[in-house]
């Protein structure tokens, strides 16, 4: 997977972050929906986090395959 490809996908996280923040009850966040959304965000902020191990990986076995 390539950089440009990775960096596709974060954003596309990002916006389903932006995306389910809207649809939170703030007053009730634990219930309905908002817990719906709430899932949403936290899976997304972990396809970010995996991405970037992803792309970290890859950069250090870059680097061991130049020695």
């Amino acid at each position: 997977m390539s950089k440009t490809v990775t960096v596709i996908l974060v954003f596309l996280a990002l916006a389903l972050i932006v995306y389910n923040a809207t649809l939170i009850d703030y007053e009730h966040p634990l219930e309905g929906k908002s817990i719906i959304a709430l899932i949403g965000i936290v899976a997304a902020l972990c396809a970010i986090v995996l991405l970037l191990i992803y792309q970290t990986s890859k950069k250090i076995e870059k680097k061991i395959d130049e020695k």
